[in-house]
């Protein structure tokens, strides 16, 4: 047996001494319990005392290795009050999913196993669940049979993966190989947008060299929907950015015509549908995506609507060929089989295994979970609108997803109600611009917000409301 001086001489010792106690994981499962029991009742964000309690961490590095069981006791006492209770049922702030349980579980096992997911000959197991997982997102979103998926971080990443397959095909065409030449002295391309884009393509035409000043932008309705009747003349020169789910109303373009026109003009359609893509999975709202097989590649979380674990991205490309082009890298150390290599479809080469959770996910869900998760935060939605109606808010969008947008009579009076739900600590949700005035945004993403969460929260909304008006 190891002596406690070996131990505190060897810290390679030290750490095969803890993973063979196993007593470390037990406490951590503990705090963990601990912290899953309180998430629904729990204050939704944490309270100044917790927030000034985080100093402790402030320390310079330590000399020597400190104890396991003191880094974890850390964590929890000074740490977990200190977290936003997202995995509970009033958190509407961004559009952040809860979490599955399955889906957390799984991604316990898989943190074991400790997976670099670039190629097969890394991670068997991470190869061959990415290709039952891109055949089950197929079948889902009613995709050509042929498309191709990469399994990023998020959103962020997943759009700059579809311009960038977008950039090569059409320099392609053009018979210009942007990847050695780059963009200087570069064939123009044409990128057309809505006004309502999401910032994280504004992210990726700037990494990508194409230009924000060079977008073609287009006018959208009172609901955040392109205008079709505005789109310019479209060539096989163009990048046409289209939405499933506006990031403040939710509201979807209308895919089934524009993405035809822009395919008989031979332009490139990526649709960004972060959460809003997975209306797709319910039979009750997957009018909303009628049209988007036509698209050449979509961008879409699983971290939000299906609620997996953080960070789950996805990509899905029509074109293999660009999307590989675009993103593959070469090295006489990589070794590329027969079975995917999943880092040709992602900027990565590391990369955990995300995909372990995502494949839990839909596994446990199947259809018929998918659809009830889905419908259910629009069901939760509508609750929300119908109710703050009741109490005086005005609700500003069509509630045609999970996304809610109220406001009171003046921005003054909006901020102030806002802050005051706030500081309530019964739920959270932060404020947006909404044809140039001040509003809330509600977002409905966790498969746990309850009836009665909707319920609770809409009180504090009202409480704060009223009092101030009062004044």
């Amino acid at each position: 047996m190891i002596t406690t001086e070996t131990v505190k001489g060897d810290i390679r010792e030290k750490m095969f001494n803890e993973l063979a106690d196993k007593s470390i994981f037990d406490q951590a499962k503990q705090y963990a319990f601990d912290y899953a029991d309180n998430s629904m009742t729990r204050n939704v964000y944490p309270t100044q005392e917790a927030i000034k309690a985080l100093a402790k961490f402030d320390e310079q590095l330590p000399e020597t290795s400190m104890d396991a069981s003191k880094v974890l006791e850390m964590l929890h006492v000074f740490g977990s009050p200190a977290t936003v209770s997202q995995i509970g049922g009033r958190y509407f702030g961004l559009v952040n999913g809860g979490i599955i349980p399955t889906a957390l579980a799984a991604k316990w096992l898989s943190d074991f196993w400790d997976q670099n997911t670039p190629l097969y000959v890394t991670s068997p197991i991470a190869s061959k669940l990415e290709s039952v997982v891109e055949n089950w997102l197929i079948q889902l979103f009613n995709l050509p049979a042929d498309t191709a998926a990469g399994f990023v971080s998020g959103s962020s990443m997943a759009i700059m993966c579809g311009l960038a397959a977008a950039r090569w095909r059409i320099y392609e065409r053009l018979n210009y190989d942007v990847n050695a030449k780059g963009l200087i002295n570069a064939p123009k391309i044409r990128i057309v947008a809505g006004r309502h884009v999401h910032g994280t393509v504004l992210k990726a035409i700037a990494l990508l060299g194409l230009g924000k000043d060079n977008i073609e932008w287009v006018d959208v309705d009172d609901q955040g929907r392109i205008l079709e009747k505005d789109l310019p003349e479209l060539d096989d020169r163009t990048v046409l950015v289209l939405q499933a789910g506006n990031v403040n109303s939710g509201s979807f373009d209308n895919f089934d015509s524009i993405c035809v026109k822009a395919k008989k003009a031979n332009s490139w359609v990526h649709i960004d549908g972060a959460f809003g893509l997975w209306a797709s999975g319910s039979k009750r709202l997957r009018h909303l995506t009628s049209g988007i097989e036509n698209a050449n590649s979509w961008s879409v979380d699983g971290h939000k609507t299906l609620n997996t674990p953080y960070d789950c991205g996805i990509i899905l490309c029509h074109d293999n060929e660009a999307l590989v082009s675009a993103l593959q890298a070469t090295g006489s150390y990589i070794v590329y089989g027969d079975e995917r290599d999943g880092m040709l479809y992602t900027p990565e080469m590391s990369r955990r295994a995300r995909i372990v959770e995502l494949w839990a996910t839909m596994k446990y869900l199947g259809l018929e979970g998918i659809d009830a998760l889905v419908f259910g935060l629009h069901q939760r939605a509508i609750q929300f609108s119908s109710e703050l109606r009741e109490q005086g808010f005005q609700v500003l969008n069509e509630v045609v997803f999970n996304q809610v947008l109220i406001c009171c009579e003046n921005d003054e009076l909006t901020q102030k109600t806002l802050e005051a739900v706030q500081e309530s600590l019964e739920c959270w949700c932060g404020a947006a611009k909404w044809k140039g005035q001040l509003v809330i945004r509600i977002s409905v993403c966790s498969w746990s917000t309850t009836s009665e969460d909707v319920t609770r929260s809409v009180a504090a909304f009202s409480k704060a409301y009223h009092s101030l008006k009062e004044e």
